[in-house]
């Protein structure tokens, strides 16, 4: 993949590319300040023809607002071109955040890597 790793100051992204799907392993603060990061590896992901993009966002302790919006935005790129976005999480405090802004709704949200694997 193009960008296979990106540090910021809070956050650190990966990529790979594993069982016919993009993922791309997030660590760290998700913020105003550390999105544009994590927006940069989705949209790297999406340019690789991965129809499925897995956002692994278990080592993740804390997303805001922009931090989600980057997520919706890769998400309606993902379903414009005909694929998905799942979306890796066990941490309680965050799964909570997309609970109370209902996108546990919209995302397809899985506790571990190998359920996301196997939807």
């Amino acid at each position: 993949m193009a960008d296979p790793e990106v540090r910021d100051m809070e956050l650190e992204v990966s990529s790979r590319l594993e069982k016919d799907a993009c993922v791309v392993l997030v660590t760290g603060e998700v913020d105003v300040y550390t999105s544009p990061s994590l927006k940069s590896a989705l949209m790297a992901a999406a340019e690789e023809d991965c129809p499925t993009v897995i956002a692994d966002m278990s080592g993740v302790d804390f997303i805001d607002s922009s931090g989600l919006g980057v997520l919706v935005g890769a998400l309606r790129r993902a379903r414009e071109a005909g694929g998905e976005l799942r979306v890796v999480c066990d941490k309680e405090n965050i799964v909570k955040i997309f609970r109370i802004t209902g996108l546990d709704r919209v995302f397809p949200m899985f506790s571990t890597l190998d359920q996301a694997f196997g939807a």
